[in-house]
């Protein structure tokens, strides 16, 4: 499309972002364009098609290769979100990424170098998690694709009087030519070294955007893949007290609240990492990251402020999803840790499923089915074996989400057993372990095992505070920095002494400061209303 062929406002649209990336860096203007300008010239002039190619624009950023590929990047976005993507699309968005990616690493100041005479670059702070977030939504979306091919393929294999559709064999040929596209091991790469760039001490504002962001990207693609140590692993660099604050604007903000400002990028964080708590038995921890989080949207949603996020749409079904795990860890971990009015939202919403599980039959799986993200397996199959007579019908993907959902139910059955044992306990302080093991319809040397059990599968690291070092680099003033520390999730103390169970329930709480707190806290609110009321009086 040549320069005279669309609208003014587009170019000028172009050349203001332009302007603002690399020449005027004002915060405030690049998020009108971004957020505002960019959303209303697609709705007006491309609400279904594809913004100017990047060489018909090239013009109005002086051929700005850097700005060129961010342009690119948006406006592939912007395309994949309106249509279905072909396989020669995903392919184009794996090297429009490369691209984008390699420039921004190039831009960076090397480790020795105090000023870098190189261009500078500004992105808002929004920009630089969307530009990651989509990076591995089409990542994932890529693996699916494969899968999707490969059975589509394998089906037809058997019979010889049929063959695979030609949009099948053209996506076999595509992807057979480009095995290397959407590497995982390329993927790692490029987010991990943004990570390394963003925490040099030379780098700017956006290398230290992307590499916060990245970060949480990264703890997203563990979790995808599985490795959920390293999922958790990946957000210290976030929660690191030691790490340099960064600028945001007129604000100097800390990793954690950077990311805390961009709703989308702490919503992926927490949904992530509570996927990933929860199967590694750090059920505390689970719940009070997923609890807090649906605190502040069921407040959000309340008021509105969450419609005026852009991607909105989605808020509700991650809450949906947020919800169901939190009935999962609280029925595993029965502790008081969320705030009554999300518990009393998760007895609402899975009051059946609970209801299924308390009786004995199946209700963990259908709830974990619900709410566990999309797992990838990123191995690239064998495209030649799927043309071939009696080929697998392996499906990569499904394998991966399969495996996933069998490790969760492996672990929930011992579960079953555990609160059945647990919830006789609670009637005694004392109580024969031969009388125990009747209960719960086994044999006492059986049942012993499930003693030391119950113990081990609530025993886990949490979250907690300890004094700062006092050698730390670290000039915040913090008193306390975060540490994990092992802890149990047990609401009951037991020991077993002469083949008896001696039992102590563990003090419930009583969360009577929750009411009055809330009840001062809404008076405070009225009576600042009221300060501000002007009362003529005649």
């Amino acid at each position: 499309m040549a320069d005279n062929l669309f609208p003014d406002s587009v170019k000028d649209f172009v050349f203001d972002l332009h302007d603002v990336a690399r020449r005027s860096f004002i915060p405030s203007e690049q998020h009108a364009l971004y957020t505002g300008s960019f959303r209303d010239l697609t709705a007006k002039y491309f609400p279904t098609s594809a913004w100017p190619a990047p060489e018909a624009v090239a013009s109005e950023c002086s051929n700005d290769e850097l700005f060129l590929a961010l342009y690119n990047e948006l406006t592939l976005r912007h395309l994949q979100s309106v249509k279905r993507p072909s396989v020669r699309d995903r392919i184009d968005g794996w090297h429009a990424y490369r691209r984008l990616f390699d420039f921004i690493l190039s831009e960076a100041p090397s480790e020795d170098e105090t000023k870098s005479d190189k261009d500078r670059l500004y992105l808002i702070p929004e920009w630089c998690f969307d530009i990651l977030h989509e990076f591995l939504y089409q990542f994932q979306g890529f693996c699916q694709f494969r899968t999707t091919t490969y059975c589509a393929a394998a089906k037809t294999a058997d019979d010889p009087d049929k063959s695979p559709p030609s949009h099948v064999m053209d996506a076999i040929h595509a992807l057979s030519e480009n095995r290397d596209a959407w590497a995982v091991e390329t993927v790692l790469f490029y987010l991990h070294r943004l990570v390394r760039v963003g925490l040099q001490k030379n780098a700017n504002a956006t290398h230290r955007y992307l590499a916060y962001f990245s970060s949480v990207t990264l703890s997203r693609l563990e979790c995808l893949l599985g490795d959920y140590r390293a999922s958790i692993a990946a957000l210290d660099v976030i929660y690191d007290s030691d790490a340099e604050a960064v600028a945001v604007g007129e604000d100097v903000k800390s990793p954690e609240e950077l990311v805390n400002g961009v709703f989308p990028a702490r919503l992926s964080l927490t949904y992530h990492a509570g996927v990933s708590f929860l199967m590694l038995r750090r059920y505390k921890d689970a719940a009070r990251m997923l609890g807090g989080i649906c605190l502040f949207m069921q407040r959000g949603f309340k008021t509105g402020q969450l419609r005026k996020i852009p991607g909105s749409d989605q808020f509700n079904k991650l809450f949906d999803r947020m919800i169901a795990l939190l009935a999962i860890v609280t029925h595993i971990c029965p502790t008081p840790l969320l705030d009554d009015s999300i518990a009393s939202v998760v007895r609402e919403k899975h009051a059946n499923n609970l209801s299924k599980i308390e009786s004995g039959e199946e209700g963990y799986e259908e709830l974990f089915v619900f709410a566990c993200p999309k797992f990838v397996n990123p191995a690239v199959p064998d495209y030649d074996e799927a043309l071939k007579p009696e080929a697998p019908a392996m499906p990569y993907g499904q394998d991966a989400y399969k495996l996933q959902v069998h490790h969760f139910m492996n672990e929930m059955a011992a579960h079953q057993t555990l609160r059945k044992m647990r919830s006789y306990m609670c009637l005694y302080t004392s109580i024969g372990v031969e009388k125990l093991a009747t209960f719960n319809d086994m044999k006492v040397d059986d049942f012993e095992p499930w003693l030391t059990c119950f113990k081990h599968k609530m025993y886990q690291l949490e979250r907690g505070l300890a004094p700062v070092d006092p050698t730390s680099k670290s000039t915040k003033g913090e008193q306390q920095v975060k540490q994990d520390k092992m802890g149990t999730a047990m609401d009951i103390h037991y020991f077993v002494a002469a083949n008896v169970a001696h039992v102590d329930e563990a003090e419930k709480t009583r969360r009577f400061e929750n009411f009055f707190m809330k009840q001062i806290a809404n008076n405070d609110d009225i009576l600042r209303q009221v300060e501000r009321l002007r009362v003529d009086i005649v």
